[in-house]
């Protein structure tokens, strides 16, 4: 599973981008509120994006968000019934991350129908099944990151693709940090994964 790519930006359309990584471009499917944040960007520019791996029997594509939270929220759009990961981009991109969270914990389905291709009976199925499940994402995405990669960065992302939730990878990194600022990546890892195991 490809859980987060770090590369130079070749080319970036409303529905896609492409990174290349080591000599291999990358095509990702996007929202508009990740191409929104890229859209500044000149061509091979450095870009990290958090990316969620859709696996069917004939296909593998790629799904890219500028932040843990976005994907996340991708993700669980895409657990509810009758949503799938194209439905699920679609929804990103009619709706602010922001404000999808506040239209489910509000339960304003009428807000939600307004995307395209979610009707009253997908919005109420997404008030029903999400609306307990967004609490911790109600701050919105934070932007994307353009530099070049940091210790800390990389190590968000090793964590995070080991299954841990961006909070808690949070606070493992700042300890890390404050405690062996020079290491190398496999030495904070395990620092890291020792900190988490003490939660």
């Amino acid at each position: 599973m490809i859980a987060h790519l770090r590369g130079l930006l070749l080319s970036l359309t409303p529905e896609e981008a492409v990174l290349d990584v080591g000599g291999v471009g990358y095509q990702l499917q996007i929202p508009l509120s990740t191409y929104y944040r890229l859209e500044g960007l000149q061509r091979d520019q450095d870009v990290a994006l958090f990316v969620y791996t859709h696996v069917r029997e004939d296909t593998i594509s790629l799904f890219g968000f500028t932040s843990p939270d976005e994907r996340s929220l991708f993700q669980r759009l895409i657990g509810v019934s009758g949503i799938g990961p194209k439905l699920g981009r679609v929804i990103l991109s009619g709706l602010a991350p922001g404000d999808l969270v506040a239209a489910l914990e509000s339960g304003d389905a009428a807000r939600l129908a307004t995307t395209p291709g979610v009707g009253k009976k997908t919005a109420e199925r997404m008030i029903l099944e999400l609306r307990d499940k967004v609490a911790d994402l109600r701050s919105g995405p934070a932007e994307v990151a353009v530099s070049p990669s940091t210790p800390d960065d990389d190590l968000m992302a090793a964590l995070e693709s080991l299954g841990y939730r961006p909070r808690e990878a949070e606070r493992a990194v700042a300890a890390v940090a404050d405690e062996a600022p020079d290491a190398e990546l496999g030495v904070r890892l395990r620092l890291a994964l020792k900190q988490l195991s003490k939660v």
